[in-house]
């Protein structure tokens, strides 16, 4: 089952009726990387917004077109050669992603790893429809797991590409939406905008100010569909989620969610959700990944790793972990029954 669509909603409107600027402002929104895009332009012109709407979805669709993990597109292409063992040219497109998640892949003891593709398509998390299971035998999960798949068997030299592990297969999941919702902002800033939201999915990028205020999005509580806070975002920033209620099927009682340990091939189990603010958008999306399979005793060591300052996860038993900086930003709805606040990183 796909996450929950109220899951990490936007809180984009506090009132546009109040607002001075309310006919300046604009939203459009279209589908790409299996969610919906959805842009607000704010105290805008509306030549400006309609010129910068035509201008991203064209941008959209050729990120989606070049970088959808099992959709034909160059990344399935590139996957293609890469199981040749044998040197090619690479896509142009493809090697942004690649030089991205290297750093961030190494920074998180490979608990984001892109190159475990192959695991996804065995637990059915690599297709338009969530998958109904029963899980892959063990023996096929530990195949994969212990030929170890990183990013570290490419062999890159300019533009000439090498695979040398038969196990890898690269999904960038939402590392790549992070990536175009980074470039989309770039567009929006040459093109004169200051203020502007994008949200992938339940994943927020913002840039300026919303009536002169922080920018604010509501966070759901993972076990249920009440309102578990609000988060302030300021320019620049963006917010990524992870949890085991985005894609998952249930299989003889069991919930299995498409966020797997590469160090087991299984989901992870320890994490019900993962939050992170941070300003580039791709880093947030692979810090969500690492920290939640990190769990709650391991996640503090890889948010100092990977230089993640503000981080909230909620384990299974339901208990809140945060850094500092992150207990400035939310404002919870009820009191939480047991929050523990890390040391500083």
């Amino acid at each position: 089952m796909f996450r929950r669509q109220y899951f990490f909603l936007v809180a984009v409107l506090l009132s546009l009726s109040a607002c001075s600027n309310a006919n300046r402002t604009y939203h459009d929104s279209r589908e790409f990387f299996g969610v919906a895009i959805k842009i607000t332009l704010y105290d805008v012109d509306k030549a400006i917004a309609t010129q910068a709407f035509s201008t991203l979805w064209e941008d959209f669709e050729y990120m989606h077109t070049m970088w959808h993990p099992w959709q034909p597109s160059s990344l399935g292409r590139t996957n293609q050669l890469l199981a040749l063992n044998r040197d090619f040219t690479a896509n142009i497109s493809v090697l942004p992603l690649i030089e991205k998640s290297r750093s961030l892949s190494t920074a998180s003891n490979y608990l984001y790893n892109p190159a475990i593709g192959k695991l996804a398509e065995i637990w059915g998390f690599q297709g338009d429809t969530a998958p109904t299971g029963p899980p892959p035998a063990a023996e096929h999960i530990q195949s994969l797991v212990s030929q170890n798949p990183t990013l570290n068997d490419i062999e890159l030299h300019g533009v000439r590409m090498k695979g040398t592990n038969p196990a890898l297969k690269l999904d960038f999941g939402t590392l790549a939406k992070g990536l175009a919702m980074d470039r989309a902002m770039i567009t929006l800033q040459q093109l004169g905008i200051q203020h502007a939201l994008i949200r992938a999915g339940d994943d927020v990028k913002v840039m300026g100010k919303r009536n002169e205020l922080p920018w604010q999005v509501a966070i759901p509580d993972p076990r249920d569909t009440t309102l578990l806070a609000n988060l302030k975002l300021y320019d620049g920033e963006s917010v990524f989620s992870s949890s085991e209620y985005e894609r998952y099927f249930e299989y003889n009682g069991k919930r299995y969610h498409h966020i797997l340990d590469p160090r087991t091939g299984y989901p992870a189990e320890d994490t019900m959700l993962v939050t992170v603010i941070h300003s580039d958008v791709a880093t947030a999306a692979a810090a969500t990944t690492a920290l939640f399979v990190a769990g709650p005793s391991e996640w503090y060591g890889i948010a100092k790793r990977m230089q993640i300052s503000h981080v909230m996860l909620i384990d299974k038993q339901g208990r809140i972990h945060m850094t500092p900086p992150m207990t400035t930003r939310i404002q919870f709805s009820r009191q939480p029954e047991q929050i523990e606040v890390s040391p500083p990183l």
